[in-house]
């Protein structure tokens, strides 16, 4: 059975696409078929952590919720762009880049039914092992859709106030959905941050396992989305966590 993970955070910039990118090229890696799905509308990017140049995208989740098109022509395989030797697959379904069509999507709504149908139908025909869905920060009626059809939910925050109160919210939504597995990952920690204290705090306060504290990385400032983290600097610390993360979902 498909595993569908949905990764999302209350504010914009916790690094969620990051995340996701860096988690399907780790179980990728470990001979998985994995489908990667875009699903923020408002700031598409999961394209360009796989080195997919725009003008490829000529078919992408907007189409298939408009009714134009079925979902698996949306399907990309991005195995060959990462570069290094992978057991299994990446599957990528873009959300266009365009401003029409982000502009197009942000004024008028969509089937939300269909959302879920073409995912269901994706994870069966493709054959996939996980699913993993990036959202748009924050909570609408896009991210809802994401996370209601999700078997396990991985909720990203910072060490911030904001952050902190956000994800309570957020917390509250998901288990109103009945979401199954709820974690959260704890990202850009500080060096003096102490670990098992905020790992604590966090789990007593929203009641659900800390499956990662991330440490702050310069290296994966200076890379941005322009490639993978996990690939390029495989022996880094943060490669390490994210590697027990991958191993902890799956």
């Amino acid at each position: 059975m498909t595993k569908i993970i949905t990764i999302h955070s209350f504010r914009r910039g916790a690094g969620k696409s990051n995340l996701v990118a860096n988690l399907a090229a780790l179980l990728a890696a470990e001979g998985y078929r994995v489908g990667v799905g875009d699903s923020d509308f408002q700031a598409p990017s999961l394209h360009l952590f796989f080195n997919m140049p725009e003008n490829d995208i000529t078919s992408s989740l907007n189409d298939y919720l408009w009714g134009t098109i079925e979902l698996m022509p949306t399907i990309y395989d991005v195995t060959s762009h990462l570069g290094a030797d992978m057991r299994g697959s990446v599957s990528l379904i873009p959300a266009s880049p365009r401003t029409a069509d982000i502009m197009r999507i942000l004024r008028s709504s969509y089937d939300f039914e269909r959302f879920s149908d073409g995912f269901q139908q994706v994870v069966e025909t493709a054959r996939l092992d996980y699913l993993l869905l990036d959202t748009a920060a924050g909570l609408n009626e896009d991210t809802l859709q994401s996370i209601a059809i999700a078997n396990t939910l991985i909720l990203l925050l910072r060490p911030d106030p904001q952050d902190f109160q956000g994800t309570a919210v957020t917390v509250e939504v998901a288990r109103s959905l009945e979401v199954q597995r709820l974690l959260l990952v704890l990202n850009d920690a500080p060096d003096n941050l102490d670990i098992p204290q905020a790992k604590n705090q966090l789990e007593q306060t929203y009641s659900c396992d800390v499956a990662a504290v991330l440490p702050h990385s310069d290296a994966l400032l200076t890379l941005g989305s322009s490639g993978l983290f996990v690939l390029q600097y495989p022996n880094d610390p943060l490669t390490a966590q994210l590697k027990q993360l991958a191993r902890l979902i799956a």
